[in-house]
This record gives structure tokens, C-alpha cells and sequence, in this order.
């Protein structure tokens, strides 16, 4: 606990001084776009190697091996459309918001209401999994699993507490330190993450004499699973006997994360918002290098550190304390102190990666909730409600206000969503990053003919598309475990409205916000050559940009 609370002072006092020096709307929500491509690339980092990242991938591994691992494929590989398609044009086009990009040759009062109603629910997904992760962690910090007590606080109101906690922190980063603030925290919570997940996998590795060969055969003998633990098809493509459309819908299950995983990174919020805080496009390049060397290198981490939470803790202790496995990576490290030091180096050992696996929760939602409450307050307050006649001043303020109002929702519908995998609820936010928000924004930098009309109807009809069939598909209601009976989605068991038979929705969204875009555009007459010709030079010389 005691270096838990060093790290948050730390932080804090970090968003202290960040406050002094933020004086404009530019320094708040950009930092004043003084950051280099290296330290832009490390908070770009830590703003991916989220708790989903490090909890719920190591955790997902742990508990179905290989299929766990394609969240760590999917989660790299998507770094290349944001680099090759996004990350340039976008820090050249835009000045604080994705919808800078998408409104500057279109209406702006409509584009910019539409990506503030998408950014925000991308958003609060995403700050889901983040705070659920957070519960999960304080249980474990005290001690406490399910059905026990600590202080008279038992693991459930433990979770709460993790929750309002990073919910109440958040807010503080982001209402005192803006972006400035945000970005500092995160390049030194990249350094914590990284070097506690290295530490981890020399440990795993030395325990087996550096044979990754002899960890895997381990981590398939304790998982009870045997050789299928190293196949696919524990998760998704799962070959259900004698129901053919079961074991179809299971592998389309499969083409729809892997499609939200690859497309989803270019389109979320609090990723974007990040090419603003750079001089230049060389610079936003810059970025997105660092940032693929150090999550290629932290994903590689997590097949040691899963397979090592497998083989090391056993599947039972891991969902004993949480049935999701998002504690995994934290067990593991008591129990590697423990083997290797005795009671005091597991308690050390699991102070140090709890607290890096906090900073990585902190950091994260931290940016979420700039990304809402900038979108908030630049595109429909400024834009929208006021029209451009707001000053500075007063729109950094509303910002302030917004922050506080999303962490409020934030953390009533974390308490709610628990029971799930934080990378699995990433994945969500992905999927509906991918289908109400990519469409438009690639439409908008290369096709001619988009327009007002194209723009909205993608982002609203993707998000609608999205959000609907999670709500009915067995995330919410339906899916019960086979053996316990007992509910594996938000509502409890004997609860089912659910129609829609694939856990993830962008098989079917993705297509249908371009195909929105695409309907929108060729249904209205609007058309400005001019325009896109400027933002197209703009885009690709970064002649104009802020």
C-alpha cells in the first residue's frame, strides 16, 4: 500500500506543476504541442498498454492460451493502419479533436455533434474495462477474495471502492493537469509498466531455465486443458459437436474481433487526440515508431507473463480471485516472490506490479476522459452551442466540467460491468471505435464526393450499428457457464433478450458505418471540390496546420 500511494502522490504532484504552466486552450488540450516524437511515442504507449493490456491479455492467456494471445497480435498489427493511413494526415489536417479533421470542409454544427456523441461512448467503454480492472486490483492488494473480508470490507465493496477511487483520481489529472499534465504521467508510467513487465517475464523465464519450450508444456498440464490449451479453438472457433451453426457462429466470432482489433486503434479517441500534441507530421510519425517498438516488445511480455500465470499460479487460484482472470499477471509476481524470497519478496514483488499495473490504469484514464470532455468542450459547446463566439477561457472551463461529469458515469457503470474481461471489454470499445468513427474519417481524407450528410450518417449509423447489437448479444444478456450455471454476461441469469449471436458486433458494423457513409453521401447533393482539394494539400504538406 505504501508504494501504491507513492505512485499516486507522484502523479499528482506531477498534475500540480502541469496546472502551473497550463495557460491556453492549446496547453491544455494539446500540451502545447511541445512534446517530442520519443516522448509522444512512450505516452502513446502507455495510453494502449492499458490495464486491458496488461491485466485482461495476461489474464486471457492464462486462461485460454493460445486464442488469448490473438487480443496481443491484433493489438499490434493495428499500428500499421494508424500509421500508414491516419497519424500524418491527421496531425497536419486537424488542431485539437478528430473532428477538426472530419468537419473542416463539411457543416460544422452536425459533423461536430456526431463525433462528440461517438467519442464519448468510445470513451466510456473503453473507461470500463480500465476501472474494472481497477476493482480487481485493490481486492487483490488487500488480501481479499470472494466470500472473505478485510476491515469489514468485503471483495465486492473492495471493487467498488478500486472504482471510485480511479474515478475520482482521473478526474483530478484531467481537470488540473490537461494534457500537459496527462502525457508526463503517462511517459513515466510506460517506464514503470515496462520495466515491471521485463522484470516479470527474466523471473518466468529463469524459473524454467530460459526453455520457453519446458513453460509451455507446464502452463498446458496446470490448465487442465492439455495440448488444446496450445491450439486454438478454446475460445473462439470452438467445433461444437453435432451443432454446425454453433461452431459457425463461433468462428465468425473470431473474423469479427480480429476485424475490430486491426481497424479500431485508428479510430479511437484518446489515440488521435495524441498526433495534436507533436510540432510536426515528422514528428507524429516518430510517434507511432516508438510506440509499435514498445508495444511490440510489451506484447511479446505477455505470452511469457500469461503462460507463466498458468503454469506458475494454476487456473484455479487465478479465477478463485477473479473469475475473469484479470488478476493474473499480479498473482503471478506474489508467487514468483514467493518461490524465490520467501513471504516479504511476494508481497514486494506484487506491491511493485499492482502499482505498475494502477499507473497503467491511472494514465489511461486519464486520456479517455481528456478525449470526452475535449470533444465536449471544443466541438459541441464551442462549435455547436456557442457557435465560435466562446473564449478560450471559458471553453477550457466547460472542459474541466465535462471531466468531472464522465468519471461520475464512468464509475456508476464500471460497478455494474465487473463480471467481465477488461481486454475483452476493449475489444467493444474497438468495435464501435471501428464502425462509427474509422469510416468517416478515411472517407473524409480521401474521397472527393463525401460530404455533411455522408459524414453523419456513418458515424451515427456505425455507432448505432455497434452499440445496438452489443446490447443484444450474449455480452448482455444469455450467456450462462455450462458447468456453474451461473450468469457470464451484465444481466443475471434467467434474463435473455439476446438475438444477436456473436460476442463481438464488428463483423457486421464496420461494414454497415461505410455503407451509412457511402448511402449518406450518394443521397445529398452537397459537394464542395474546392474544399477538399485545400485539406488535401493541407493533409499531405501540412501547409496551414495549427
Amino acid at each position: 500500500m505504501v508504494l501504491f500511494l507513492l505512485l499516486v502522490g507522484a502523479t499528482l504532484g506531477i498534475t500540480v506543476w502541469a496546472n502551473r504552466r497550463t495557460r491556453s486552450a492549446t496547453d491544455y488540450y494539446a500540451g502545447g504541442r511541445g512534446f517530442s516524437g520519443l516522448q509522444n511515442g512512450m505516452a502513446i504507449g502507455s495510453d494502449y498498454m492499458s490495464a486491458a493490456s496488461f491485466l485482461g491479455i495476461a489474464g486471457m492467456i492464462s486462461l485460454f492460451g493460445y486464442d488469448g494471445f490473438l487480443y496481443s497480435i491484433g493489438f499490434l498489427v493495428a499500428w500499421l493502419v494508424a500509421l500508414l493511413l491516419v497519424a500524418e494526415l491527421l496531425r497536419n489536417s486537424g488542431r485539437f479533436t478528430m473532428a477538426d479533421v472530419i468537419s473542416y470542409r463539411m457543416r460544422q454544427r452536425p459533423v461536430r455533434t456526431a463525433a462528440a456523441v461517438s467519442t464519448v461512448t468510445v470513451s466510456v467503454f473503453y473507461l470500463l474495462a480500465q476501472m474494472v480492472g481497477a476493482g480487481a486490483l485493490i481486492a487483490l492488494l488487500l488480501g481479499i477474495q470472494e466470500g472473505e473480508t478485510f476491515l469489514g470490507l468485503s471483495a465486492d465493496a473492495a471493487k467498488i471502492g478500486g472504482i471510485v477511487i480511479v474515478g475520482l483520481l482521473m478526474t483530478l489529472y484531467v481537470t488540473l493537469g490537461g494534457m500537459k499534465g496527462t502525457t508526463w504521467v503517462q511517459i513515466i508510467k510506460a517506464a514503470v509498466l515496462m520495466g515491471g513487465a521485463a522484470l516479470l517475464t527474466v523471473l518466468v523465464l529463469a524459473v524454467y531455465g530460459f526453455d520457453f519450450g519446458a513453460l509451455m508444456g507446464d502452463a498446458a498440464r496446470s490448465s487442465g486443458q492439455g495440448q488444446a490449451f496450445l491450439e486454438p479453438g478454446l475460445r473462439y472457433g470452438v467445433e461444437v459437436d453435432g451443432d454446425a451453426w454453433a461452431t459457425l457462429w463461433s468462428k465468425l466470432d473470431l473474423i469479427s474481433l480480429g476485424i475490430a482489433l486491426v481497424l479500431g486503434t485508428a479510430g479511437l479517441p484518446h489515440i488521435l487526440i495524441r498526433f495534436y500534441t507533436v510540432p510536426d507530421a515528422r514528428s507524429a510519425r516518430t510517434s507511432v515508431n516508438w510506440a509499435i517498438v514498445l508495444i511490440g516488445g510489451f506484447y511479446l511480455m505477455t505470452l511469457v507473463l500469461g503462460f507463466g500465470a498458468a503454469a506458475i499460479v494454476g487456473r484455479d487460484a487465478i479465477t478463485a480471485q477473479n473469475p475473469a482472470g484479470n488478476t493474473a499477471a499480479p498473482q503471478l509476481a506474489q508467487q514468483l516472490g514467493l518461490q524465490l524470497g520467501g513471504g516479504a519478496a511476494g508481497a514486494l514483488l506484487l506491491a511493485f506490479i499492482a502499482a505498475a499495473a494502477f499507473a497503467a490504469i491511472l494514465s489511461t484514464v486519464a486520456g479517455l476522459t481528456l478525449a470526452s470532455s475535449s470533444s465536449l468542450a471544443h466541438d459541441f459547446y464551442a462549435s455547436v452551442l456557442r457557435r465560435g463566439q466562446s473564449s478560450e477561457r471559458e471553453e477550457v472551463r466547460v472542459a474541466r466540467i465535462a471531466a468531472m461529469a464522465i468519471g461520475v458515469v464512468a464509475i456508476i457503470l464500471a460497478i455494474f460491468a465487473q463480471g467481465l474481461n477488461v481486454a475483452f471489454l476493449v475489444a467493444l470499445a474497438f468495435a464501435i471505435a471501428a464502425s462509427a468513427n474509422l469510416p468517416s474519417l478515411l472517407l473524409n481524407l480521401f474521397w472527393r464526393r463525401f460530404n455533411t450528410t455522408g459524414a453523419v450518417a456513418g458515424m451515427y449509423g456505425g455507432l448505432i450499428a455497434a452499440v445496438g447489437l452489443v446490447f443484444f448479444s450474449p455480452v448482455v444478456s444469455g450467456k450462462i457457464h455450462p458447468e456453474t450455471g451461473e450468469s457470464l454476461s451484465l444481466f443475471p441469469a434467467g434474463v435473455d433478450f439476446a438475438w444477436f449471436p456473436l460476442e463481438n458486433p464488428g463483423l457486421v458494423s464496420i461494414p454497415a458505418g461505410f455503407l451509412c457513409a457511402v448511402i449518406g453521401t450518394l443521397l445529398s447533393k452537397e459537394r464542395d471540390d474546392d474544399r477538399f482539394a485545400e485539406m488535401e494539400v493541407r493533409a499531405v504538406t501540412g501547409a496551414g496546420a495549427h
